[in-house]
């Protein structure tokens, strides 16, 4: 059997599964993008979370890609309440506490211009006295909603986080609801990893 490796740009309200089970809230999910069977998740993003999946079959390239012992990097642009101090920054940075774990020591960004993503719909919620900041913060780790919490932790919640990139891969070239099958080169790369 072949193995199929694919990019999709998650929007928001999706999913990051093929079906819905009878508990979960109204939305679409990953069946209503990619008619390609047999393909898995390398990781997820929450409903509320946009951006780059990957999606493969290859069980061994999966896990690789997914366990934290790898230590693959992830970057996401997160936009947040507020105007994050240095100290802020510094902070989630080393690490933050949340729910009973020490994250890991990552790398946090203030972007100097707002990255040019299309209109979530719905649009975050805007309010006219509370800025807001876009953030890039890369991970080696992935915990349930970590991003979220994280930032939350240090008091500046996140309005809206797009993952940009995972594994060296990024958005690059595709639209919320876009998907593509990887390169033959950026095949080989992820196999070195």
């Amino acid at each position: 059997m072949p193995y199929h490796y694919l990019l999709f740009y998650k929007p928001y309200n999706v999913l990051s599964q093929f079906t819905r089970g009878p508990s979960e809230r109204p939305g679409l999910t990953l069946g209503d993008f990619i008619p390609v069977a047999g393909v898995y998740p390398v990781g997820r993003l929450d409903q509320d979370s946009e951006g780059l999946m990957l999606l493969t079959n290859d069980g061994r390239l999966q896990h690789r890609l997914s366990h934290p012992r790898y230590g693959h990097r992830r970057t996401y642009w997160v936009q947040v309440e507020g105007l994050p101090s240095a100290e802020a920054l510094t902070a989630l940075g080393q690490g933050v506490t949340i729910k009973g774990y020490r994250t890991r020591p990552c790398q946090v960004a203030r972007l100097l211009v707002e990255p040019d993503l299309p209109a979530r719909i719905p649009p975050i919620r805007y309010r006219q006295k509370i800025p807001t900041t876009w953030l890039a913060i890369t991970l080696q780790e992935g915990k349930n909603r970590q991003v979220r919490r994280m930032t939350a932790a240090v008091g500046h919640p996140t309005l809206r986080l797009v993952r940009q990139s995972l594994a060296g891969l990024t958005l690059e070239h595709l639209g919320p609801g876009d998907w593509r099958y990887l390169s033959a080169q950026e095949q080989r790369r992820l196999q070195q990893l």
